[in-house]
């Protein structure tokens, strides 16, 4: 009797998260969550195979959803956005400030799965909230920390208006985080953009149980 009422419990409770799910739009596959299909090694020629397991790493199966999962629909692009971004977490601003960074470009698209991924991050990083808060927003910067202002004012001339960077606010950079640092700020912005870019191009859904974070903008 236990082992009959346990099973039904069960199959309540997986009918009620069934349909507490929101439906996904009618052209995004089911295991991707995403408007390609995922990537099967199989399907891939030598190169390509190679380059799925490199994409793999150490699990040795690449992601089904996200930036490694949908460019290895274009193996050779996969290769260079994952050596590039894997360069960038080396970056000399530091973990804090990649973040804040990827943050800066994940907003500026809208993308929910970059941002519900990096928000986490970032406060493991030690980003406050308050800065999280000012680029989730668009808040003003003046009462956070120079390096952080400085960061998210960074991304709003580059990605709006005129999308160029006044030689104040570049020197600002420079003497807070080095040539090298300054330039690697924009290059972590760049990376997470075009990845916001691919991302909202096949609409990727977030995977199930993974909480939006970004909310839409007024």
């Amino acid at each position: 009797m236990r082992i009959a009422l346990a099973a039904v419990t069960s199959m309540t409770i997986a009918a009620s998260l069934v349909a507490q799910s929101p439906a996904l739009p009618s052209d995004i596959n089911a295991e991707s969550l995403s408007r390609l299909p995922v990537v099967a090694r199989e399907s891939l020629d030598a190169e390509g195979q190679r380059i799925y397991d490199f994409i793999g790493g150490r699990g040795g199966t690449p992601p089904k959803t996200g930036p490694g999962g949908v460019s290895l629909h274009s193996p050779a692009g996969a290769e260079a956005i994952q050596m590039l971004n894997q360069a960038l977490r080396k970056t000399v601003i530091g973990t804090k400030y990649f973040e804040i960074s990827a943050l800066v470009g994940a907003r500026e698209f809208d993308q929910q799965y970059e941002w519900s991924g990096h928000e986490p991050a970032a406060l493991r990083a030690g980003v406050d909230q308050a800065a999280i808060d000012a680029i989730k927003f668009d808040r003003d910067v003046a009462a956070l920390e120079e390096k952080s202002a400085t960061v998210i004012l960074m991304g709003r001339q580059l990605f709006r208006g005129t999308h160029q960077l006044n030689a104040e606010l570049w020197a600002q950079a420079v003497r807070l985080f080095g040539p090298q640092g300054a330039l690697e700020v924009t290059m972590v912005m760049g990376d997470y953009a075009m990845a916001a870019v691919m991302l909202n191009a096949v609409n990727q859904q977030l995977p199930p149980g993974r909480p939006a974070l970004l909310p839409a903008r007024r």
